[in-house]
């Protein structure tokens, strides 16, 4: 069965992991996605062991499933001109190059929209262009610091920390994906392409303050900001006797249930405990003594206590032991694959189910041009004409 965007064509223009693996969200759903890449690659074709050919490293074949890769030099005039008579035919154009940058090679949303009106164009990079930090350069690791993330983490190391996940790429790669559904939805309705831009400083500062705009979600502020729950320092996994668990007895019934398997009724007393307002108002107390009552017992006896309450619970997985991960296993969410030239690969299926139009892994990450051809042939390019760009750098051949 076909995904639910399957004839939508998207051009994509981005690198590092943002813009890939939001442009492979949307392969996974059923759109034909071409990654035009420049000469020397993604730069993620070289992060990450690798088997056999060093541009097919592990980075670059999570998140480049279910594209065609054509190389063009955007730089060069001839360049240029492929990828806008690839956007004449295209539904989605993303890129994630700053908005000076389009502007330079002449592929901004005026220059595209010009050749195909209704094509929705989305630019994802670190700053709006509305702001005074529009042009500046991004990475994960700057936009942690700039929305909150790593000021965060001094609450619990004692100085600001970067969390070891690209949280600011992903978040904001997700944020890419919902922008351009809804757009293509606003064009079924109305005809209507659109310019979107999708910053990755925006995008996270939204997602930190959710629950951390706090007191100051009134005007004048009632207190500061930050949910006091998370910003404690006792705020981790619990010490068992032999490992460590996360267990949260959050709600009333949770603690209610808590205590009472603990053999605890005592906790039920404390007035700092009584409700979950309290619980709140006294955090730092209510996880010390959550933690002394944990630690009293293996991970295995509180796994065969707790097991069948309603109490959150779970063991605390480590990178490695995910790929052992019952449940995950159980319903296939790891699947080998055998790569053209790499060999045996490992993938993460898509993780929503839908019952009518299956998001699927349907191609592996291609080599750096293995599609060139064939898509410039598609775009109306003769022969002699590819065979002229691959000599003059322009774009290059997998077969070459």
């Amino acid at each position: 069965m076909a995904g639910p965007l399957d004839g939508i064509r998207i051009v994509e223009m981005t690198s590092v992991v943002l813009g890939p693996w939001a442009c492979q969200m949307l392969g996974d759903l059923g759109a034909e996605v071409i990654k035009i890449e420049p000469p020397g690659g993604d730069t993620n074709r070289n992060l990450g062991p690798h088997r056999r050919d060093p541009k097919m490293c592990s980075l670059y074949l999570t998140c480049n499933r279910n594209k065609q890769s054509l190389v063009l030099d955007l730089k060069a005039g001839q360049g240029r001109e492929a990828a806008l008579r690839l956007a004449e035919r295209a539904d989605v154009m993303i890129h994630n190059f700053r908005p000076a940058a389009m502007q330079r090679l002449g592929l901004d949303y005026d220059a595209v929209k010009a050749r195909n009106p209704g094509i929705i164009y989305c630019a994802t990079y670190g700053y709006s262009k509305t702001g005074p930090y529009g042009d500046k350069g991004a990475l994960d690791d700057s936009i942690q610091a700039a929305s909150g993330i790593a000021m965060l983490q001094s609450m619990v190391e004692g100085e600001p920390r970067y969390l070891p996940t690209i949280v600011a790429d992903k978040t904001t790669a997700l944020t890419v994906v919902q922008a351009v559904l809804a757009a293509l939805f606003h064009r079924e309705r109305s005809g209507e392409g659109q310019e979107i831009e999708v910053p990755m400083f925006e995008s996270m500062v939204a997602y930190v303050m959710t629950e951390h705009l706090w007191g100051l979600t009134f005007e004048p502020p009632i207190g500061e900001a930050g949910y006091t729950r998370l910003m404690s320092a006792h705020r981790r996994p619990y010490k068992t006797k032999d490992g460590y668990l996360a267990v949260l007895p959050y709600w009333d019934n949770h603690w209610r249930t808590f205590c009472e398997v603990a053999g605890r009724a005592d906790l039920l007393q404390d007035p700092r405990f009584t409700d979950m307002r309290a619980r709140l108002q006294n955090i730092d107390a209510s996880y010390a003594a959550t933690a002394e009552v944990i630690a009293t017992k293996t991970t295995q006896q509180w796994l065969d206590l707790l097991g069948d309450t309603n109490v959150p619970m779970m063991v605390v997985n480590t990178l490695n032991g995910l790929i052992d991960d019952p449940h995950l296993q159980a319903s296939g969410f790891w699947q080998l694959f055998a790569h053209a030239t790499e060999g045996t690969i490992r993938m993460s299926k898509p993780p929503i189910n839908f019952e009518k139009t299956p998001a699927q892994i349907r191609s592996l990450a291609p080599k750096l041009g293995e599609n060139s051809e064939t898509i410039l042939r598609s775009a109306g390019y003769s022969n002699e004409e590819i065979e002229q760009m691959i000599a003059a750098g322009i774009t290059a051949s997998n077969s070459h």
